[in-house]
């Protein structure tokens, strides 16, 4: 059971469609816009990696650029780092950021995790 990808002609949407067998006719029409002149397209695909590969790509921190932190990953790599460099127990709150994170959650306000942080 194939799913194709096709895209409108009219407005360049894209849309997968579902179908039962291999060679049944499909006629695709576009969600976006309603139009049948539809082509069809090379299907995109998933590649998942580890933490570690993830990790093994980003480099050292100390040598990468600010292009580093970009990854939401990597700060929570780097906030892992430095409460074990301190020899201290990260807090369950900030550990729930880095794993939402990690999952591509962005992360609430700092603020929340600390009251009267924003006095100081």
């Amino acid at each position: 059971m194939p799913i194709y990808e096709y895209c409108c002609n009219a407005c360049q949407g894209k849309t997968s469609i579902f179908v039962k067998r291999i060679g049944a006719p499909v006629s695709p029409v576009c969600p976006a816009c309603g139009s049948q002149e539809m082509r069809r397209v090379l299907s995109r695909f998933a590649y998942h990696r580890s933490l570690a590969t993830v990790h093994e790509e980003s480099g050292d921190p100390e040598k990468a650029g600010p292009d580093y932190y970009k990854d939401p990953r990597n700060i929570g790599r780097w906030a892992e780092n430095k409460f074990k460099e301190m020899g201290m127990e990260m807090p369950s709150q900030v550990q729930d950021m880095i794993s939402a994170a990690r999952e591509g959650e962005l992360p609430g306000p700092v603020k929340e995790l600390q009251p009267g942080l924003s006095e100081v």
